[in-house]
C-alpha cells in the first residue's frame, strides 16, 4: 500500500486586517495580582477560622493545635 502524502498550499488572506493588541500595562497587571492575592488570603483565612471553630465545638485538641499552627502564618505581622 502506498503512503499518502498531503500537500498544503498557503494563500494570502484578503479579508479583514488583524491588528495586534497592545500589552496590558504593568500597573494593571500588578494591581490585578495584588487584588487576587488579597482575595485568596482572605478566603483561606476565613476557611481556617471556620475549621478552628469547628475543632473547638467538637473538642478535638489535636486538630485545634494543628490548625492554630497554620493560623499563625495569617496573623503574623
Amino acid at each position: 500500500m502506498k503512503k499518502q502524502k498531503m500537500v498544503y498550499q498557503l494563500y494570502r488572506y484578503a479579508g479583514a486586517v488583524i491588528e495586534a493588541k497592545r500589552e496590558v500595562p504593568f500597573e494593571l497587571k500588578l494591581s490585578a495580582q495584588l487584588m487576587l492575592d488579597e482575595i485568596c488570603f482572605s478566603w483561606n483565612k476565613q476557611q481556617l477560622e471556620s475549621a478552628i471553630n469547628h475543632a473547638i465545638d467538637t473538642g478535638d485538641k489535636e486538630k485545634f493545635g494543628q490548625l492554630c499552627e497554620e493560623y499563625r502564618n495569617y496573623i503574623w505581622e
